[in-house]
């Protein structure tokens, strides 16, 4: 009888929900830290004059020049590690302080419903973690357990399929300050759409079968 990490991790449905919740968070990632590297504002919010208002926290780091670029670039370098798939481990490890720290900021500030969003976008780095438990183990002195997946999973189409996200990410960032959100979302969507085509097709035709070994 399989253990059941390796009965999980033998689930199609679950590795495609890993590969695309990597795509969720590393391209929200990427599109966030963009305007913070080109030293803009990331929000029009009204700076009100209270020391406990949204608009004054966002003003004062904004303000602080250098370390509000360098926010921006580590939420970059973590989203672009998640977009490759293949260093998506380390990505997660590099994500999940920095979503741990906007978690807390929008709880200890009048953010609305905006915990809920963090607050799910911090236990999907959780969860991206857990999955890699296996090789984490080693930070508690434990051995690496192996675990196998698929030969999908371990596809290099994902790979391709994260690059050319983070290029459109990035590119449309770029170029603009002012930015439709349903045009950049409908484009990650279909190229995350076209990928899952075009690897039902690959799987179809069993180019995805598991080689035989000797």
């Amino acid at each position: 009888m399989k253990p059941l990490r390796q009965s999980l991790k033998s689930s199609l449905l679950l590795q495609l929900g890993i590969i695309y919740t990597r795509y969720l968070v590393g391209g929200a990632f990427v599109f966030a830290s963009l305007i913070k590297i080109k030293g803009h504002r990331f929000t029009q919010i009204p700076d009100t004059g209270s020391a406990h208002s949204v608009g004054h926290f966002f003003e004062m780091m904004y303000q602080s020049g250098l370390y509000w670029q360098f926010i921006g670039v580590a939420q970059c370098v973590a989203g672009l590690l998640l977009l490759t798939q293949r260093f998506a481990l380390l990505g997660a490890l590099a994500y999940l302080p920095i979503m741990a720290s906007i978690f807390v900021i929008t709880i200890a500030y009048d953010f609305a419903g905006t915990p809920i969003i963090t607050g799910l976008m911090l236990l999907a780095g959780l969860l991206l973690l857990a999955w890699d438990w296996n090789r984490l183990r080693v930070v508690v002195n434990l051995p690496v357990v192996p675990e196998t997946t698929s030969p999908l999973f371990e596809s290099r189409l994902w790979e391709v399929v994260g690059a050319v996200m983070f290029a459109f990410t990035a590119g449309y960032r770029a170029f603009t300050d002012r930015y439709n959100m349903l045009l950049w979302l409908g484009g990650c969507v279909g190229l995350g759409a076209a990928g899952l085509l075009l690897a039902w097709r690959r799987h179809a035709a069993g180019q995805f079968r598991p080689q035989p070994v000797g």
